[in-house]
Parts: C-alpha cells; sequence; structure tokens
C-alpha cells in the first residue's frame, strides 16, 4: 500500500473535519419544532470572519405582517423596510438597543433604519396594533433563525462543543434568551429544547 506524504496526509485530515454546515433543530416543551428561534455562536478567539450572511438586511409589510417576522442582521447594518402593502404603514420601536419611529409611508415605498446596538427590537405599526417583528442585531457571523421545521443551518462550524445563545419572543428567561451548550458533529443534527411561556 502507498503511503501519502505527511503534508497531503494532513490536510486531508483538517479537511475531513473543517468548518461545514452545523444543523441544529429547536423543540419546545410539548416536543413540537419551533419557528423563529434565532440561534447565535460566539466567534472562537482571533476569528476574523466578517459577519454577513447571506440574506437582505430587509422587512418588508406584506398583507400587514412584516416579512420576515423575525430578522438577523449583523451590528451596524442598515435595514429597509419596502411597503408590498395597498395601506400606509408606520414602524415603531421602543426596545432599548434601537428606540425610533418612522412616520407613515405607501405602497412601494422603502425606509431605512440603521441598528447599532446588539440585542432584540420589537416592532409595530402605530396603525395596525396586531402587526409584530423582530430584529436580532449580533455581533457573530455565526447565527440563524428557524424555519417552519425547528430546523436552523450555521455555516462555517467546525465540529466540536459551543455554548450557544438561544432567543425566542415567547422564550422563558431573561430577555427572551437561554443560553445552552450543544455538540456539532459531521453529518448530524444537534437537537436542543427550550421552554416558551
Amino acid at each position: 500500500m502507498r503511503r501519502l506524504p505527511l503534508g497531503l496526509a494532513c490536510l486531508f485530515a483538517v479537511s475531513a473535519t473543517g468548518p461545514q454546515t452545523g444543523t441544529i433543530q429547536v423543540f419546545d416543551q410539548r416536543g413540537l419544532p419551533v419557528e423563529g428561534v434565532v440561534i447565535e455562536v460566539p466567534p472562537p478567539p482571533g476569528s476574523n470572519r466578517p459577519i454577513a450572511f447571506p440574506w437582505r438586511s430587509a422587512m418588508a409589510q406584506r398583507n400587514q405582517t412584516f416579512v420576515p417576522g423575525t430578522l438577523i442582521v449583523p451590528q451596524g447594518a442598515n435595514v429597509a423596510f419596502p411597503n408590498l402593502d395597498t395601506v400606509r404603514h408606520s414602524i415603531y420601536s421602543f426596545s432599548k438597543p434601537a428606540r425610533f419611529q418612522i412616520d407613515l409611508y405607501g405602497r412601494d415605498q422603502t425606509r431605512s433604519q440603521r441598528f447599532a446596538i446588539t440585542g432584540t427590537v420589537a416592532l409595530g405599526c402605530n396603525i395596525h396594533d396586531k402587526m409584530r417583528g423582530y430584529i436580532r442585531v449580533v455581533s457573530t457571523p455565526y447565527a440563524a433563525a428557524t424555519d417552519l421545521n425547528g430546523r436552523g443551518q450555521i455555516e462555517g462550524l467546525a465540529p466540536g462543543t459551543y455554548r450557544v445563545t438561544v432567543w425566542h419572543p415567547r422564550l422563558r428567561g431573561n430577555g427572551n434568551e437561554a443560553v445552552q451548550t450543544i455538540k456539532i458533529a459531521p453529518g448530524s443534527t444537534t437537537r436542543l429544547s427550550i421552554e416558551l411561556r
């Protein structure tokens, strides 16, 4: 059997366990998947990966709802708020990371707001009380929100054990957050359980 040169063998070992997509699935106390859970993994020491995500920093207003209902953005992002409805909307927040008010604007118009402080920003509309949206401002490139099946995928994580922050508007805990330890393994889905109000 031919042996690989030592340098080439080490390269294959690192490639096999290098960064990949970590899949995490979140369930509530009844065992049901939870949509809109934000999962954040702090960057490892010395990491210089830029904080950028594959989705746009935009939250539309469509059918008198905020779309998406929860949006993750990097600290310092300018978020666009396009109005896709036939009615006018305003946007406000009383949240500590961003207190602001955007006056009424109509269909096919867009307003924007900068988010300089990390944390959760709860949004509302002065005209439509039922409208609720959330912007999670993060300081890590390793973050994702769960889909209808409770699944979130975080790109670029090497296999290992991580302390993660989990957020959801109905999660029991200070600031609707919880910190848990998870293990990321190649080709497997990590299961998380949270308690909702």
